[in-house]
């Protein structure tokens, strides 16, 4: 199996990515159908992973060899830890992958997450504004990036993410150089 390996300084994906409007489309969560129009109208982050379970057995074998695909647990649950800090930035978290619903709500289940993880097997977000994905075995899985979207727009890439179980910290320190507040928290 030869994965290529995602380039550290790429700014392709960041300069293709900034600016774009999130698609029309429609996807199953663990909070059930979510328009990714209506989730980003205001300020979403939006982490896109290639695969977690949370269990032992790889989705593919080979797995941990594969350039920036372990790491999913790690991130998400960092993005568990930091969710009611970028809910005081007026930030809606979700997190999605190409895993089938029932695999995402077990995992949520199994890992306390109480933010949406979204489903996309058909790889619709790719599809429509380019999202970076790789195959294995067969399969194929998002690049592990995260989106900032503000009023239906990518404002920020996080690509690629070196230290997955960081990358929630990454966000908020970003949110907060960047003075997003909500109008609560300001006064």
């Amino acid at each position: 199996m030869s994965i290529p390996a995602a380039p550290s300084n790429d700014d392709s994906v960041h300069d293709r990515l900034v600016g774009t409007r999130l698609p029309n489309v429609r996807l199953e969560s663990t909070a059930g159908a979510v328009d990714m129009v209506a989730l980003a109208q205001d300020l979403l982050v939006l982490f896109v992973y290639p695969h977690a379970t949370g269990l032992p057995e790889p989705p593919v074998p080979g797995w941990d060899s594969i350039p920036g695909a372990v790491g999913c647990t790690a991130q998400s649950c960092g993005f568990r830890d930091a969710h009611v800090r970028l809910s005081e930035f007026g930030a809606t978290l979700a997190g999605v992958s190409v895993q089938e619903h029932a695999e995402q709500a077990s995992f949520a289940d199994r890992v306390g997450l109480r933010y949406p993880l979204i489903s996309d097997p058909r790889l619709e977000l790719a599809k429509a504004i380019g999202l970076p994905i790789f195959s294995a075995s067969h399969r194929t899985f998002y690049r592990r990036l995260t989106l900032i979207v503000t009023r239906g727009r990518i404002a920020k890439v996080f690509y690629p993410i070196e230290e997955p179980a960081r990358n929630a910290t990454d966000v908020v320190e970003w949110l907060q150089a960047e003075g997003h507040l909500t109008a609560e928290r300001s006064v």
